[in-house]
């Protein structure tokens, strides 16, 4: 039997196709209205000239940083996101595929200005690992950045506790196929996950979804199984100007 972690990457395989063509489509709601534009906004108002895409999925986040004159690396355990990625790829985006535990084994040696998970950080011990290597493969003054969902909308009837849930992909085309488990954190829980890896939070925001004024947790129902709103954290060096995110934490050493 597959254990939790392995069963989102198997998840992420069957349903890469489905994934691209929803993304590609315009067809999740909270991604269009809200968290799309937020990554988007926190990554460029650190005005890097390279990113890793950590979880980077069917590369959209990468193709557009790309098209902006950032110089752009996506990494995914997926290889099949990784080849629909690479095949359309503009200019100064590559891709590669590697899981998390590779990343936090060496399986990079580069430095980046800036290191973002849009809604890819979806395992449990998997984030340790990954977390122990992010300060090492940051340039000087760089941060990271983490979108993720929102705890207190998507603790649903559950105790507000860290924890294993059930992925759905309640709303989302019936192409949709074995949905993916997720294992939720505690607000307090991400905060100790940071720290205990020598990233200090510098920032944390919420977007809201421009026309409810209401916050987006990327939910199910929006478009499927959320990969984690944002969140960014900064390494301490030197500071690099103005490295935000929503949803967000802003961190550093």
């Amino acid at each position: 039997m597959q254990g939790l972690e392995e069963q989102i990457l198997a998840s992420w395989v069957v349903n890469a196709i489905s994934w691209t063509r929803a993304v590609r489509r315009g067809e999740i709601r909270s991604r269009e209205r809200v968290t799309n534009g937020a990554i988007l906004e926190a990554i460029y108002e650190g005005a890097p000239r390279t990113l890793l895409d950590l979880g980077c999925g069917e590369g959209w986040l990468a193709h557009q940083c790309a098209r902006q004159g950032i110089e752009v690396l996506g990494t995914d355990a997926v290889a099949e996101l990784t080849a629909i990625a690479a095949e359309s790829a503009p200019p100064g985006a590559r891709f590669q595929t590697l899981t998390y535990q590779q990343i936090a084994t060496g399986g990079l040696r580069e430095r980046f200005d800036v290191e973002v998970a849009n809604f890819s950080l979806l395992g449990d011990r998997s984030l340790d690992d990954l977390f122990q290597a992010l300060p090492k493969l940051l340039a000087p003054g760089g941060c990271v950045l983490v979108q993720t969902l929102h705890p207190l909308l998507v603790c649903a009837d559950h105790p507000h506790a860290d924890g294993w849930r059930e992925g759905s992909w309640a709303g989302s085309s019936p192409a949709f196929r074995a949905p993916a488990p997720w294992y939720f954190r505690t607000l307090e829980s991400w905060m100790r996950l940071f720290h205990r890896h020598k990233l200090v939070v510098k920032e944390m925001r919420e977007p809201l979804d421009p026309l409810s004024r209401q916050l987006s947790a990327g939910r199910p129902s929006d478009g499927g199984v959320p990969r984690p709103g944002p969140w960014p954290l900064r390494d301490g060096r030197p500071p690099h100007p103005r490295c935000s995110d929503r949803r967000a934490a802003r961190a550093g050493r």
